[in-house]
């Protein structure tokens, strides 16, 4: 199963799992060159996207309009994709 056939909440999980995830959101949270555990990256998941439960991602739209920003920030800083502007 592709990502494009994963619903949000499974991609959340997958990314939190992701090292470099992790260390994207180590420095976002101000501790550049550490990373974080995927717990970390979880909260801060739900926190950025305002919500209680990854789960959320799959009803909420505007919880997934963020998770989009969010994803689409990692794959810039990633250097996956241009930094957007």
């Amino acid at each position: 199963m592709t990502s494009a056939h994963r619903n949000s909440a499974q991609q959340a999980g997958i990314l939190c799992n992701d090292k470099g995830f992790q260390r994207f959101v180590a420095e976002r949270c101000g501790f550049p060159g550490e990373e974080f555990g995927a717990s970390a990256a979880a909260q801060f998941l739900r926190s950025f996207c305002g919500i209680s439960s990854r789960r959320a991602l799959d009803t909420d739209e505007a919880a997934q309009a963020r998770f989009g920003i969010l994803r689409t920030e990692f794959d810039a800083w990633a250097g996956r994709i241009a930094a957007p502007r």
